[in-house]
């Protein structure tokens, strides 16, 4: 080969060998340029991501946290799937509850200071001492079917006596948020009247419950509840029915001895707490409702009362836990404030009849804190006012005390789990003018069987 001819075939050697590596620099330069694309879609997308996982987080937290302040429009629980064997099967739950008292006075005669409870009431809340039987429950339940959920509930009482407390069917599948029940069931009204004893944060019921309702109030007849479709708890009810129980009597006559309407409003503050308020009326017709009461001379008669009875009741609950984890700890401030005016006639001692009118009031507050793991502390303070009473032409013979009965009680509790119990409650009571009767609890809940969610 010829010298001249060797740069001629290095330079045509050289021509393909710089295009293709311009080729492969171009090529490299759109690589680049696609991965860094991806990585800028990748980043989009993972921050969109991560986005939307917290608004999920965020409105799982919130859902859970209405629905648990909703749980106090005690809907039952819907029917299942239909073709299962045991979709119409019962559920049977069973409380056991026992108790011994130690008080300082004797119970008997135990008496509310300047308010007028019949003897069935006034036996029920009287305290016993030793050891006894606690209020024990017995309850059924279950899905009908597709349209109807039913219950009964039997309370055991500690003279072995069984009462019905509870027996209705209620709708399941109402439009628009309602919800009707039939039959006998505790009213709504207050915020504590409605739950069993065995969900009670003390021993007893409050001095006003006691006083204005005989521990508590429920009726024969029908109750129509509203739920409204809003973020916040929002819940309205009626009820009419026979009214037998005190404050009301049980009346031979067509038509309803008593009525109530209630409504409640609740919410969630962040996520770490929730309250539930409400306003109650109970109107009922007593028709001479009997009590026994020692007159001016210091004798003991029987006077009846027969006319009208109207209850307001406000009450209000703030729930507090860290994130709405309650597990570890939780705190509850409760309280409700009654208030009673009844107007009517008054026979004092089978004889003398009267004009009567009573304007009277009554109120709790409690805190209940859990502390750690199985463990709460409550404290529980009460007072009664005997407000202004008139008798009318028996004035003279019947006794008007200005007297507050007070009450205050502190309880501990150990709760192994959600089934069982073990309380110890301390408590001063001068509901009775004159004594103070110090008061020692100890007492055991255990549930089986199935067991339904407690109300908020």
């Amino acid at each position: 080969m010829k010298a001249h001819s060797i740069p001629v075939l290095m330079a045509l050697i050289a021509i393909p060998v710089a295009a293709a590596s311009a080729t492969f620099a171009a090529d490299d330069v759109d690589l680049r340029t696609l991965r860094d694309e991806v990585a800028r879609l990748r980043d989009t997308y993972e921050k969109r991501i991560d986005a939307l996982e917290q608004r999920l987080v965020r409105a799982e937290a919130k859902a859970a946290s209405t629905e648990s302040v909703a749980a106090n429009a005690a809907a039952p629980p819907q029917p299942t799937a239909m073709a299962g064997t045991n979709a119409f099967n019962p559920g049977i739950s069973l409380i056991l509850s026992g108790l011994y008292s130690n008080l300082s006075k004797d119970p008997a005669g135990y008496r509310i200071t300047g308010f007028h409870l019949p003897s069935s009431p006034l036996a029920d809340i009287t305290p016993q001492r030793g050891f006894s039987l606690a209020e024990s429950e017995l309850g059924i339940s279950a899905n009908v079917d597709q349209l109807f959920y039913g219950a009964i509930n039997f309370s055991i009482h500690p003279d072995d006596t069984v009462s019905t407390e509870e027996a209705f069917v209620q709708t399941t599948t109402l439009p628009q948020g309602l919800t009707l029940k039939a039959g006998r069931y505790f009213s709504g009204i207050g915020y504590l009247n409605e739950q069993h004893a065995h969900t009670w944060d003390f021993v007893d019921a409050p001095l006003a419950y006691q006083a204005f309702l005989g521990g508590q109030f429920n009726n024969d007849g029908v109750q129509l509840r509203w739920l409204a479709p809003s973020d916040s708890f929002l819940e309205i009810g009626a009820e009419l029915g026979r009214g037998a129980n005190y404050p009301g009597t049980n009346r031979n006559k067509n038509g309803s001895g008593a009525s109530a309407i209630f409504a409640r409003l609740g919410g969630d503050i962040g996520a770490s707490n929730s309250w539930l308020a409400g306003l109650s009326l109970l109107s009922t017709s007593p028709q001479d409702r009997q009590w026994d009461d020692i007159n001016a001379g210091g004798a003991t008669v029987t006077n009846s009362f027969t006319g009208s009875s109207k209850l307001w009741i406000a009450d209000g609950v703030w729930k507090w836990a860290p994130n709405g984890n309650a597990n570890q700890t939780n705190f509850k401030l409760q309280g409700e404030y009654l208030r009673r005016s009844e107007d009517g006639n008054v026979i004092y001692n089978g004889a003398s009849t009267g004009s009567y009118a009573a304007r009277q009031s009554g109120w709790y507050v409690q805190g209940i804190y859990q502390f750690a793991p199985y463990w709460r502390v409550g404290l529980r303070s009460e007072r009664l006012d005997s407000g202004t009473v008139d008798y009318g032409s028996n004035n003279a013979n019947l006794l008007r005390p200005d007297y507050a009965p007070a009450r205050n009680a502190l309880m501990l509790d150990f709760n192994p789990s959600e089934f069982s119990r073990i309380r110890l409650q301390f408590a001063q009571d001068k509901s009775f003018q004159g004594l103070t009767d110090n008061q020692i609890f100890l007492q055991y809940q255990m549930s089986l069987g199935a067991h339904g969610a407690h109300k908020y």
